[in-house]
């Protein structure tokens, strides 16, 4: 007589098999969304007839939205059910993919991508997770976690090329038409999936949860709204550092009483958990940056179209899984710490390199060389960070404190999209305005109103688009004008590319402070605990 399985757990078979691909198949359209936007946002802004800040400003909204809702949108598919919370993720992601399919302004990327698509995925990640662990036992649940893990992996290293193709040859809607396509192939066999039964505490800490949102929000969005030439930034920015630490006293307070927490503030007891966490904020604010500011580089200044533009990335994102894969297998004995240091130092090489390069790139061969020393760099970080946060964390906790280490993942890069984003446009807005202000081929009648249309009208555009603003100037002043918006996109790029500089350098000075503590031995089995 065969032995019972687990309540909620597949035994070994088919059906098995089946439902680890579809969750991998539903982790590999979380992740290459968001490398198709990145490639194709020249294609975008055309289509939509909108800016390149608008649609950066898009892609760094979708990624705050996953990140401030993740911990409540985990606490929700507890209590109306992992699979229910799984399902409707996957349905908010179609929604947004299929507006983006359908999508004629910019208001319905925000709405339905950004928003429903963000809420979707803070829905997903968590519940996915959940299930993973309930639907499979031994040999089976570690197969799944490492076949949904390297789905991520793939993903992020063919997105651009996949997005590019798609892009170029057929057309950015069909790169998310696919999604959905997708999408609907995991849903039909939903059946599959065995809802797993939640036995925690069913009580909400609602303070929490509405601190969370404020505190992590609040920071991004006031600079997404700095990077669109908004009011209230510091304001905005202030509360939600307010927030944070006000729902940090919250924490601490309510569980010294003994009451229901939104979050359980003892894992941050841990010096292992908190640098940890604080590392993986930085290793994703050091990919955010690069990539909001290196697509831009490739498809405006350089006018690369998306298949380019892929190509030209690629070598980040081939080293970065390549030597993911080999530094999870060929560790061995080396301390982790050293490791990520290693890393950092490595990520920190190649955006060093990249900013002095940015000038005189004639095309993306140039970016070849510190795109691999980067990507090692991030690769080394993808291997060792979410085993070293989480490994000091007992089994039952695994879960919780995972959701933490996503959310940092989704703030960070947020956070680095966003600033990279607006520390481009501000440096071009200013570099515009102080080279037209002193040249010597502009009239001086000319010159403030031709900033003032390169500042208000422009944002960030190629040299064939500002021909077109400048067409009634003489030729000379043409030629200038073209000459500015070179200069200008350079020097901006080139600061923006400082985001993850500085980044990776805080990171190589938090390894250090790694180095100083202990080794430990994982209190848990933390195959693939950091989804997403």
């Amino acid at each position: 007589m065969d032995a019972p399985t687990e309540a909620g757990s597949q035994p070994e078979g088919e059906g098995t098999g089946r439902l680890s691909l579809l969750l991998a198949m539903a982790m590999f359209v979380l992740v290459v969304d968001t490398s198709l936007m990145n490639v194709s946002i020249s294609a975008v802004v055309d289509d939509l007839n909108t800016t390149v800040t608008s649609v950066q400003s898009a892609i760094a909204l979708e990624a705050l939205v996953s990140a401030a809702f993740i911990l409540i949108a985990s606490k929700v598919g507890d209590l109306i059910g992992r699979k229910r919370a799984y399902v409707i993720g996957l349905c908010a992601y179609a929604v947004g993919a299929v507006a983006m399919t359908l999508a004629q302004d910019l208001t319905a990327v925000i709405v339905f991508w950004a928003l429903i698509g963000g809420l979707g995925a803070s829905l997903l990640l968590p519940a996915m997770q959940s299930l993973i662990h309930g639907n499979f036992e031994g040999a089976a649940q570690k197969r799944t976690y490492a076949l949904v893990g390297a789905a991520a992996a793939i993903a992020a290293a063919v997105g651009p090329l996949l997005g590019g193709f798609v892009t170029t040859y057929l057309s950015w809607r069909v790169g998310f038409l696919l999604e959905v396509v997708v999408i609907a192939i995991v849903l039909s066999q939903i059946k599959l999936v065995k809802d797993v039964e939640y036995t925690g505490d069913r009580r909400v800490d609602v303070v929490g949860a509405l601190l969370s949102v404020l505190g992590m929000g609040g920071v991004v969005l006031g600079i997404l709204v700095w990077q669109e030439g908004g009011e209230y930034v510091g304001l905005l920015i202030a509360l939600g550092a307010v927030a944070l630490w006000t729902l940090a006293r919250w924490l601490v307070r309510r569980h010294r009483e003994g009451k229901v927490t939104l979050l359980d503030p003892d894992l941050f007891r841990s010096h292992h958990f908190r640098l940890g966490i604080s590392q993986v904020t930085l290793q994703n604010v050091t990919l955010g940056g690069a990539m909001i500011a290196l697509p831009i580089f490739l498809q405006i200044s350089l006018e690369y179209d998306a298949l380019q533009a892929g190509l030209s990335l690629a070598p980040l994102s081939l080293t970065m899984f390549a030597v993911a894969m080999l530094a999870g297998k060929r560790a061995g004995n080396r301390r982790p710490a050293k490791i990520v240091r290693t890393g950092f130092a490595l990520s920190a090489l190649g955006m060093a390199l990249l900013i002095p390069i940015v000038p005189h790139a004639s095309s993306g061969w140039y970016l070849t060389i510190p795109l691999i020393i980067a990507g090692a760099g991030l690769g080394l970080l993808v291997s060792q960070l979410n085993n070293y946060t989480l490994a000091p964390i007992e089994e039952e906790r695994v879960s919780e404190a995972a959701g933490v280490n996503s959310a940092a993942g989704s703030f960070g890069l947020s956070f680095g999209l966003a600033v990279a984003g607006g520390i481009l446009l501000a440096v071009l807005s200013l570099s515009f305005t102080d080279m037209t202000k002193s040249s010597a081929v502009i009239p001086s009648a000319q010159q403030q109103q031709i900033a003032d249309a390169l500042e208000d009208d422009a944002q960030v555009v190629s040299n064939t688009q500002i021909q077109e603003l400048a067409a009634d100037e003489r030729p000379d002043v043409q030629a200038e004008v073209v000459d500015i918006n070179t200069d200008a996109n350079h020097v901006a790029l080139q600061v923006a590319l400082l985001v993850p500089l500085l980044a990776s350098l805080l990171g190589v000075f938090n390894a250090f402070r790694m180095m100083r503590l202990p080794e430990i031995e994982p209190a848990a089995d933390l195959e693939g605990a950091a989804l997403g």
